[in-house]
C-alpha cells in the first residue's frame, strides 16, 4: 500500500475517532474540516456519506500525497435524525425518543487519496449501521445522567461508551461504530487503497 509513504490524515476532532483510528495506524495527523454542513437527503444512511465527503473533500484541498478520512455518525429513531442537543432539554426530549426502544447509528466514512499535484487519485465512501436497545429509563435515572457532561457533545445525547453504558441492553452490528468509528469495516476499506 502506498499508504505508508502518504501522509494520513483524520478529518475530525473527535478524540473517539482518533483512539479508533489508532487501531488501523499509529502514525496520522488530526486536520478539523471547516467546511460548511450541506445536506440534501433525509436518510441517515445519505446524510452521514454526504457530510464523511464533505469534510474528507475539505480537507483534502491542496494536499498533496495524503490519504485523509472523512466521518460523520447521526443517531436515528423513526425516521428522525437526532444531532448533538442544543441544551438540556433537548438533550432530555431525546433521551426520551430513545428511551425502551431500539434506535440506529449510522456512521459514513470516506477515504480519499490524493497525489503529488494533490489531485485526488482514490475515493471510496460508505455508511454503517447499528443497532442498539435502550432499556426504559426512570425519571431519577433520566435526570441524574443529565447531570453528567456526558449528553451535551454526543449525537442523539449520549455515549455508550461512558456511563450511560449501564442502559444499553444489546446492539447489532459493530460497537466501534456507535462510538464513532466502523473500525472493521473501514480497514477492509483500507486495504483497497492502491
Amino acid at each position: 500500500m502506498q499508504t505508508k509513504k502518504a501522509l494520513i490524515i483524520l478529518a475530525s476532532a473527535s478524540p473517539r475517532r482518533r483512539e479508533l483510528l489508532g487501531m488501523i495506524c499509529h502514525d496520522f495527523s488530526v486536520i478539523v474540516s471547516e467546511c460548511e454542513e450541506i445536506v440534501s437527503s433525509t436518510e441517515p444512511e445519505e446524510v452521514t456519506i454526504e457530510l464523511s465527503k464533505q469534510k474528507a473533500q475539505a480537507v483534502a484541498s491542496g494536499r498533496a500525497d495524503a490519504v485523509v478520512i472523512g466521518a460523520d455518525t447521526v443517531v436515528s429513531i423513526d425516521g428522525e435524525i437526532l444531532g448533538k442537543p442544543k441544551d438540556r432539554e433537548d438533550a432530555c426530549r431525546m433521551l426520551r425518543l430513545l428511551s425502551g426502544k431500539t434506535h440506529r447509528v449510522s456512521t459514513g466514512v470516506t477515504l480519499l487519496q490524493t497525489g503529488p499535484d494533490a489531485d485526488v487519485r482514490w475515493g471510496s465512501s460508505f455508511a454503517e449501521t447499528t443497532l442498539v436497545h435502550v432499556a426504559p429509563l426512570s425519571e431519577r435515572e433520566l435526570r441524574s445522567y443529565l447531570d453528567t457532561d456526558e449528553p451535551y457533545d454526543k449525537a442523539g445525547a449520549y455515549g455508550i461508551q461512558g456511563t450511560f453504558g449501564k442502559f444499553i441492553s444489546g446492539i447489532e452490528g459493530d460497537y466501534n461504530n456507535v462510538v464513532g468509528l466502523p473500525v472493521h469495516r473501514l480497514y477492509e476499506e483500507w486495504k483497497k487503497i492502491p
